[in-house]
């Protein structure tokens, strides 16, 4: 590599993994598809690179991303390999992440098409919610576009570079402001609760198209008073789009709570409660198959 932050091409080898072709670009960050040279496995490869002192929070947050992952052991949760770290013993100045290849398009880009679709999905992440949960770890930014389905059905959940330990206060506000919980904007303790505001956030737009109102605007400036009983409550899902069974709408409704206490206890029970629902849609549906007719539509 000549200089820090060089994009690489198809064909060249970096760091003994071969570059199949570039999948997408961040801030300061590009991700490739790459075979390792020895093994022929293929992984998806994250560079990130920091080209001021503003960049080491992409930095910070990569490394914490290896750390969470590797502490995890769950299907719905993608894998990271290996870090490879560049720089002097002072100061790095880019990584390299060896990940899992997920192959799939994520909720945001190709939402499901049917309730139970989504529902089948949400029941899966949220077991893999549970899983991070019992580890020790909040993801404290899920959201659709961090979850992955591939042509199966099955769903990994992405992008842990803002997790924390559950109980973190953090220093700055943190989180995507559609589905931001209260706690998280006003530097509260982030707890297991919170992604189960997140998820029930994310839940709320794959059925409705619309985003709850959160205490966090676009462009990151506060709505509103700290006080949480001020904040603006969302519409049922159901009111806006009536084909909502009524104890989704209720779940839904229940996991965006300003109040985390009143919240779900946690997430092993929004995955029950999600299968439970899975099952009254399909029953609904015919006898245990897969619907595909109008009822089912999400539409």
């Amino acid at each position: 590599m000549d200089e820090v932050g060089v994009q690489f091409k198809k064909g060249d080898v970096v760091e003994g993994y071969k570059v199949l072709a570039e999948l997408g670009q961040g801030a300061a960050s590009s991700i490739y598809l790459v075979q390792d040279q020895k093994t022929k496995q293929i992984w998806a490869l994250k560079h990130v690179v920091k080209r001021e002192s503003k960049d080491q929070r992409f930095l910070d947050q990569a490394e914490q991303e290896v750390k969470v992952a590797q502490s995890l052991d769950h299907p719905g949760m993608r894998k990271i390999e290996r870090l490879i770290k560049k720089g002097s013993f002072l100061a790095t100045k880019e990584l390299y992440l060896v990940m899992e290849l997920v192959d799939g398009i994520s909720m945001e880009r190709s939402p499901p098409k049917t309730f139970e679709h989504a529902v089948h999905v949400f029941q899966q992440v949220a077991e893999a919610m549970h899983h991070m949960h019992e580890r020790g770890w909040v993801h404290a930014d899920m959201k659709p576009n961090n979850i992955i389905v591939d042509d199966q059905s099955r769903a990994k959940v992405i992008d842990l570079g803002q997790s924390c330990k559950i109980g973190t206060i953090k220093e700055r506000i943190q989180g995507t402001p559609d589905y931001i919980a209260p706690e998280q904007v006003h530097r509260r303790a982030i707890t297991p609760r919170t992604d189960v505001y997140n998820l029930g956030a994310s839940i709320y737009w794959t059925l409705t198209r619309q985003h709850i109102p959160t205490a966090l605007a676009k462009g990151d400036s506060l709505v509103g008073s700290i006080d949480d009983n001020l904040m603006e409550k969302p519409t049922p899902a159901i009111e806006l789009n009536p084909k909502v069974h009524p104890k989704l709408n209720d779940l839904i409704m229940l996991c965006v709570e300003v109040d985390p206490e009143k919240r779900p206890p946690d997430m092993k029970f929004v995955a029950e409660r999600l299968n439970l629902i899975h099952g009254i849609l399909l029953a609904q549906a015919g006898k245990g198959r897969a619907p595909v007719g109008d009822e089912s539509t999400m539409a």
